[in-house]
């Protein structure tokens, strides 16, 4: 029999973070409810680490038995950072009274950036709440070095080795774009808060893609991935003093993202095919590729930030945490040397005998001549017959964000029910080029949600019921279902709407000041364009809403705040329409928490059953 939802949720997942110069892996499992850390030995030891409120990260300390570990309150993603003494191993697993605190202020972000030896690279919004920095901390003394000041959302950050001058990569005028700046580090007065000069390496209102760089162990060049130039996201190299750009790899039909290996010899490429990765070591001097790494089965490797593909200190492993439709989340090893794969950590053992959905993909055509990509899960064995020629279609968030081929408990409980699940990468998405990922900007919004009526109408191509079809998403997928059941209002029957946006206005005007800027250059900024923010919001076709909705949330969401779903509940409730709005005090921009998701999902998935049964 097919697993159903409470068994697919308690299905473990076990996410790589770090490996060190004895090749232990520092990792995240879940067996406890939500990430913590534990430490994978060689020997298949495995030591839990941590037990924190909630889920958290870390990376190891250089030349210590040390982890920093970056945790927040209750999903706020206000990050905090703190040390734990791995010298002797916990006997158990240590709460927040068994840290060091490294740098912490509830009040504000610190992310993690770097950990060597004797310091460490963070970011934080501490000085306006808005702007970040980027910070050096000394390890030995805690002195402090603001190395960059100049305002701006940082997505990525690379310090050169030894020295305090590097780049930074800042959400940029357009969407989906980074500009590169370089900063000279600090001044005469280091340890002062004095700051060096700042230059542009790119301009501010280039449409291009900079992340994930990385200095070349001489500190002269940087590898870079980036769609400068071109369509698709290709691995250069840049020398920030001549401003010379190299190709390194490319590929003229995928996205490639390349990880440099701690002695500068090798790269790491990963190429995005369709929401699937497929993994290559390449010779880092000349860009020629040695021996391709070959994967347990089609699936994901987190690559966001890239370096969650994660080198061993002597460059000779590589660790990663893999997913797949079918594997809900492993961490291998790969030998460097003969490109070979084993599997440290597995969380398919539970899954033995049973049968889980393997998507197909579709290319799905829309009446002004685009294809949306879809990946397709049709279960073989439906509990319900009643189920059966449904179709539940599952929008991702982002919406600069893409639909991977990566394991969903949700999908999979409803397809073994009886549904038919529709995976769509809609204009907008991530994954298929510069020209796709930006057809939805601004005033281009409602295209995207035309892409769900080219979904619907879509249907009975695949022998599916077009009167019992219901949507389903979280986050910017969470008002892709409040615009469709609003502007669609005959196309749907239900939807299942997570952590969305019901007003793009006052989404704008009350998420977290910082990210309010780069958001307004994705939707369209409050000042220029207001009436179509006004236009494009389904509460305002809250009278043409007429479909059931389910509505989850969390409490301290700092992206889409609770008053999204509030303002939504009131308004369709006070039309007579049913609405049911599940919150949850302990989570922010969706459910982190295994009791959270075994309480919301198994309801979710009962609702969408109760409105597409045939009965």
């Amino acid at each position: 029999m097919a697993l159903g939802i409470s068994e697919l949720l308690n299905l473990p997942v076990w996410r790589a973070f770090d490996i060190d110069d004895a090749g232990r892996i520092l990792a995240g499992y879940d067996g406890s409810g939500s990430l913590q850390l534990v430490e994978l030995a060689p020997d298949g030891a495995v030591t839990p680490l941590t037990a924190l409120p909630g889920p958290c990260s870390g990376r190891y300390l250089p030349g210590k038995r040390a982890v920093i570990v970056v945790h927040d309150q209750g999903g706020d993603e206000r990050s905090q950072l703190s040390l734990l003494s791995l010298d002797p191993l916990p006997a158990e697993p240590v709460g927040l009274d068994g840290l060091e605190p490294v740098v912490r202020d509830e009040r504000y972000i610190h992310q993690l950036v770097d950990v060597e030896a004797e310091r460490l690279v963070y970011v934080t919004n501490r000085r306006n709440s808005v702007d970040f920095d980027v910070v050096l901390r000394s390890i030995a003394d805690g002195t402090e070095t603001v190395l960059y000041d100049a305002g701006g959302l940082v997505k990525s950050v690379a310090v050169a080795p030894g020295r305090t001058d590097g780049v930074v990569a800042l959400g940029s005028a357009q969407p989906v774009s980074e500009q590169l700046l370089a900063f000279d580090g600090a001044g005469e007065d280091e340890g002062k808060g004095t700051v060096g000069a700042i230059r542009e390496l790119t301009g501010a209102d280039e449409h291009a893609h900079y992340g994930d760089p990385q200095w070349r162990p001489d500190g002269r060049t940087l590898i870079i991935s980036s769609s400068r130039d071109r369509e698709f996201v290709a691995v250069l190299q840049l020398d920030p003093t001549s401003g010379d750009w190299t190709e390194l790899v490319a590929d003229p039909g995928h996205d490639v993202r390349g990880r440099l290996s701690p002695d500068g010899r090798t790269l790491l490429v990963a190429k995005n095919v369709d929401g699937a990765v497929r993994l290559s070591l390449y010779d880092a001097a000349t860009g020629d590729r040695l021996r391709d790494v070959e994967l347990p089965e089609e699936g994901w490797a987190v690559l966001s930030p890239i370096n969650s593909l994660i080198w061993s200190p002597d460059s000779s492993q590589i660790v990663l945490s893999f997913t797949s439709p079918v594997v809900p989340g492993d961490v291998l090893r790969v030998d460097v040397v003969s490109g070979a794969v084993s599997t440290v950590a597995s969380s398919t053992g539970p899954l033995e005998g049973e049968t889980l959905v393997r998507p197909v993909s579709h290319l799905v055509p829309t009446p002004d001549g685009e294809q949306i990509p879809c990946f397709v899960y049709q279960g073989t064995r439906p509990q319900d017959p009643a189920l059966v020629g449904s179709a539940v279609l599952n929008i991702h968030g982002g919406p600069e964000s893409q639909a991977y081929r990566a394991f969903s408990p949700v999908v999979q409980a409803l397809a073994a029910a009886g549904h038919t699940v529709l995976v769509p990468n809609v204009r907008g998405s991530n994954g298929y080029g510069k020209r796709w990922v930006s057809l939805d900007d601004v005033r281009l919004r409602l295209d995207s949600v035309a892409d769900l009526a080219a979904l619907h109408a879509y249907l009975p191509k695949l022998g599916l019921d077009q009167d019992r079809a219901a949507l389903y998403g979280g986050s910017y997928g969470g008002y892709m279902v409040l615009a469709g059941v609003a502007f669609q209002p005959e196309l749907w029957a239900a939807g299942v709407d997570i952590v969305g946006m019901s007003s793009l206005v006052t989404f704008l005007e009350n998420t977290s000041p910082y990210r309010r800027a780069v958001r307004e250059r994705e939707y369209g900024s409050l000042a220029e364009d207001r009436d179509f923010l006004e236009q494009a919001s389904p509460l305002n076709r809250i009278d043409d809403i007429r479909a059931p909705l389910f509505v989850i949330h969390g409490a301290n969401d700092p992206r889409v705040p609770l008053s999204e779903a509030e303002q939504l509940v009131a308004a369709v409730t006070a039309n007579g329409v049913e609405c049911e709005l599940l919150v949850y005090g302990d989570e922010g921009h969706g459910l982190a928490r295994r009791a959270n998701r075994l309480d919301a999902y198994p309801k979710a998935v009962a609702f969408l059953a109760r409105s597409l049964s045939k009965s």
